[in-house]
């Protein structure tokens, strides 16, 4: 008997559905949320959402409005959706049965938003069931979209064609498989290339960014067809529809990445197309996909050169690109001058913890690095794909109405123009001079802002062409610092930014003191703006300044951080955010300069200041930490006075944080913490260890509460790869520097870190940051094991185990091999007779991976750990010998360790104590030539072992 609901069930269902996507009564909306999540486990209650989505009969009865059929059946396909996605694989058969049939009816709908919510359910149903559960699907979506039949209604065919591309879109993987020698996307692949033929130009259009789902991956069937759908580009280049050459531009733009060989000899026709594309004025979606193919031309080091007999055509369309259009313009003109007004709520980005540079060998941190895109744009290009069908965007209103905020025509092609630049040189500069000449100058603005957007686009790739000119248009840049529209001198700040290098590094006082002095000092005035976001614009141009100008900014850090403490005093909430970034950047980049006491006693107050005011709770919280880690390194010793409170504010941070997560895994009713409180504070011990020293940073770890390293132990154990990266560089940084404090818990932490380092708990969605935590554990390992000596005895044949894992994999990174032999070989400085039977099987990949590492103190300790190894077996040398001396020559040629004649004490005495086994291998090694780099005690003594075999 077939399934019917039951209609006082309906009637409920449908209400808790109306209440979940109202905004009128939150306390309805929360209650409406909750029962449809309890319910949401039951195969009934999906069935129910089905018969409600696909417009039954007796929902029908219960008279709803129109608008409100439509919201109640959105809200049932987004919770079966939800629902599928959770529970779908403990459904019955019979249930699923039902389920797909209600659904695949809904692609009819007449409402184009109903069927678009039924392509997305069926997308869920294949992703989560796979292909094979439902064989009948593809077939019966090819045959609607494509009117086989010659009846099926256009309805059904756009919803159709709408549910496979959305089906192409999530399961590529599974389309490209083989099954019983059989790949789906065979089969589908020429259908769909047959339906771009479709008189409907939606069908059109769904086809072909199908087909555009596969290009990236140019799998065997894609290539197999390349010249088909190369084909039929061509033929759709001229198709009426903007939508579907839309998609066209994204398909040529595609195969430019995988095949661009297939695209060259095509280009004079294709520069034709794209330049005509992009001045499309009515459809800016359809510009943009244009200016994308030159971004995605000219960074392919392949096909660039075949541009450079059309840059008279290209570089034209994207200068006049770049000027804002009549919309933004009425967005921009007059804007206010608000510096004084608070932000709203809704005026503040979600803040995150920056990825940090995994732990090296040399325990170093890596510069901050910023392309031409995050530059001019403070955000990437929105996905529309990251959201379900029908479901509400977390974004708000101003960000969308801000033209600044939005990834649009104007930056993709100020980003193209910057690539070109990079590309040509002064053939770029050449077709972009008479545009400067006509518009720097001219009457309306946006004119000039365009073209000071040329300027700075232009900067890195044109400067040996733009530098004689720099005499005229720094100065006339200065000058536009002051014009009336904020959108100018916006603009204007980013620009002097891009050539801060050029005047940085001016070697005459002269010329240093008329370009880069009024340079700085004109964009440092610029950060008290009286428009909020000229000041954003200020300081982050000011943060690039520092990062090209780096110590030269020595003489200067006086009325730099008198200039930051005077913003810290007038910037609102948003704008604190650059304002941490520029202190932390004048903190890395000049460093010491800082510790002057004048300089502390102007910033940490303001900073400190601040500190007071940012709750716990606050995302700002984590730029403010990581500012300070950045400072706290610079100052050192210095920072003491400030780093009792720090201290024991992460701790508390770092508890809550653990706190919430366990009570969110005990009850679904707490929300799971943000995990980058973890992250931030975690960091900020670390930096705070590595300055104030051993004596100092001990008392810290001693008198906190909870207690640091049982905090620390969670940590280490948290799901999260960024908590755990975080966890095993504080756990190095505190062998380092207070091993005392750290010894008494090592029993529990070993353990752990051991169990780090099977590459076989590394969970493959984030195959890279797992490598970084990895990294992390194995330069903690190597600084744990030369301050616990023989105490780490009854874990080296665990440690052996897991590092041997690692060198043996040639899937792992370089730094990480790097890392763990490092360790490996430390281990054996104080355990070298738990590891001599095991050299054999390790000393080849050892001496191959060490070889390139830099000659520092550890690779030093990692050298003599391994001799003394070598020394207790060295039987197990025999077959790489050779490799073993050419570590030896050629430390003994680089190395300006400290330790550097205690690594050759300790090849001398592997060398004297084993004559007789080196003296049958060492005949040819005597004469070849890298034995003359060898330390002349070492060649004597190899030389007459090869004296006394014979």
């Amino acid at each position: 008997m077939a399934w019917r609901p039951e209609q006082g069930s309906m009637q409920q269902l449908v209400g808790y559905l109306k209440d979940a996507l109202s905004g009128h009564d939150q306390n309805a909306q929360r209650y409406a949320t909750m029962m449809l999540g309890q319910a949401k486990s039951s195969p009934a209650t999906a069935n129910y959402l089905a018969y409600i989505l696909s417009d039954g009969p007796i929902f029908q009865d219960l008279g709803l409005s129109p608008a409100d059929n439509i919201l109640v059946r959105s809200s049932a396909a987004i919770n079966l959706k939800n629902t599928i996605r959770a529970h779908c694989k403990a459904f019955p058969q019979s249930n699923m049965i039902y389920i797909r049939s209600a659904v695949l009816s809904t692609l009819q709908d007449p409402v184009s938003q109903i069927r678009n919510f039924a392509g997305s359910v069926l997308s869920e149903i294949v992703q989560k069931g796979g292909i094979l559960a439902w064989p009948e699907l593809l077939p019966e979506l090819l045959a609607l979209a494509g009117n086989d039949s010659s009846s099926v209604t256009n309805d059904a065919q756009e919803g159709a064609m709408s549910a496979l591309a959305k089906i192409c879109e999530d399961n590529k993987q599974s389309l490209e498989k083989d099954y019983h020698g059989q790949r789906p996307l065979t089969i589908i692949l020429p259908k769909l290339l047959d339906i771009t033929s479709s008189p409907s130009a939606k069908v059109r259009a769904f086809a072909l960014a199908s087909i555009n789902a596969f290009l990236p991956q140019l799998s065997q069937a894609v290539g197999n067809s390349l010249d088909s759908i190369l084909a039929r580009l061509f033929h759709l280049a001229d198709d009426p529809s903007d939508s579907v050459r839309r998609n066209v531009c994204r398909s040529f733009t595609q195969i430019v990445d995988v095949a661009p060989d297939k695209v060259r000899p095509h280009m004079g026709g294709l520069v034709d197309f794209f330049v005509l594309q992009q001045r499309n004025t009515d459809d800016p979606d359809l510009a943009l996909e244009a200016a994308e193919f030159w971004l995605s031309v000219s960074e392919n080091q392949h096909l660039c050169p075949s541009l450079a007999p059309f840059l008279g055509q290209i570089v034209p369309v994207l200068l006049e690109s770049m000027v804002y259009d009549e919309e933004d313009i009425l967005r921009l003109e007059g804007d206010a001058d608000d510096a004084d007004q608070e932000d709203r709520a809704e005026d503040l980005k979600p803040q995150f913890a920056t990825s940090k540079t995994p732990r090296s060998i040399t325990n170093g941190h890596a510069g901050m690095n910023g392309d031409f895109v995050q530059s001019v744009s403070s955000s990437q290009p929105h996905n529309d794909d990251d959201l379900s069908e029908g479901e509400i965007e977390d974004g708000d209103d101003t960000a969308a109405a801000n033209v600044e905020d939005r990834w649009n025509l104007r930056k993709c092609s100020a980003a193209a123009l910057d690539v070109l630049a990079s590309n040509f040189h002064g053939a770029v500069f050449a077709v972009t001079l008479p545009y400067l000449t006509e518009n720097l100058r001219h009457r309306d603005w946006q004119n000039r802002e365009a073209a000071v957007l040329a300027i700075g686009a232009v900067a890195d790739g044109c400067m040996d062409a733009v530098t004689p000119h720099l005499s005229d248009l720094v100065p006339y840049l200065l000058s536009l610092l002051e014009d009336k529209e904020p959108v100018i001198r916006l603009i204007t700040c980013w620009a002097l930014g891009r050539y801060s290098s050029w005047a940085s590094h001016l070697q005459d006082p002269g010329d240093k003191k008329r370009y880069f002095e009024p340079m700085m000092e004109g964009i440092l005035n610029k950060m008290l703006d009286r428009n909020k976001r000229v000041q954003e614009a200020a300081a982050s141009a000011f943060a690039n300044l520092e990062e090209k100008a780096t110590k030269c900014l020595e003489p200067y850090c006086g009325p730099i951080v008198r200039q930051f403490v005077e913003c810290f005093a007038k910037y609102k909430d948003r704008n604190m955010f650059i304002l941490y970034d520029c202190v932390q950047t004048l903190a890395e980049h000049v460093g010491p300069a800082l510790k002057e006491q004048a300089l502390i006693d102007t910033l940490m107050p303001a900073i400190i200041q601040r500190w007071s005011k940012v709750s716990d709770q606050s995302q700002e919280i984590f730029p403010l930490l990581e500012c300070l880690s950045y400072v706290a390194t610079a100052l050192g010793s210095d920072f003491a006075p400030f780093a009792g409170p720090v201290f024991a504010r992460c701790i508390r941070i770092i508890h809550q944080s653990l706190e919430q997560y366990v009570m969110s895994i005990n009850n679904e009713a707490f929300d799971k913490p943000n995990k980058d409180f973890l992250v931030t504070s975690l960091d900020m011990l670390s930096a705070i260890i590595q300055a104030l020293g051993s004596r100092q940073s001990g008392e810290l770890v001693e008198t906190s509460q909870p207690r640091f390293f049982d905090l620390l132990l969670f940590c280490m154990e948290d799901p999260s790869n960024d908590v755990r990266q975080s966890s095993y560089a504080l756990l190095g940084d505190c062998a380092v520097n207070v091993f005392h404090q750290l010894h008494p818990f090592l029993p529990a932490l070993i353990p752990v870190l051991i169990e780090q380092l099977d590459l076989d708990n590394m969970k493959g969605e984030d195959i890279d940051q797992g490598f970084s935590v990895i990294n992390n554990a194995c330069w903690s390992c190597g600084e744990i094991a030369m301050r616990e000596s023989s105490g780490m005895g009854p874990h080296v044949e665990h440690l052996y185990q897991r590092l041997l894992g690692i060198i043996s994999n040639p899937e792992v990174p370089t730094s990480v091999n790097e890392n763990a032999v490092i360790a490996l070989g430390r281990l054996g400085v104080d355990c070298p007779e738990t590891l001599a039977p095991h050299l054999e099987e390790f000393a080849k990949p050892f001496l191959r991976i060490i070889g390139p590492v830099e000659y520092t103190d550890e690779k030093a300790d990692a050298l003599l750990g391994f001799n003394r190894i070598v020394e207790r077996n060295p039987q197990s040398m025999e077959n790489c010998l050779a490799d073993y001396f050419k570590t030896s020559a050629a430390y003994a040629r680089h190395s300006n360790s400290a330790f550097r004649s205690g690594i050759l004490e300790s090849f001398y005495r592997v060398s004297t104590g084993h004559t007789l086994l080196l003296s049958s291998h060492l005949s040819a090694l005597t004469e070849s030539c890298w034995l003359q780099k060898l330390d002349t005690k070492l060649r004597a003594l190899l030389a007459a072992a090869s004296d006394k075999r014979h």
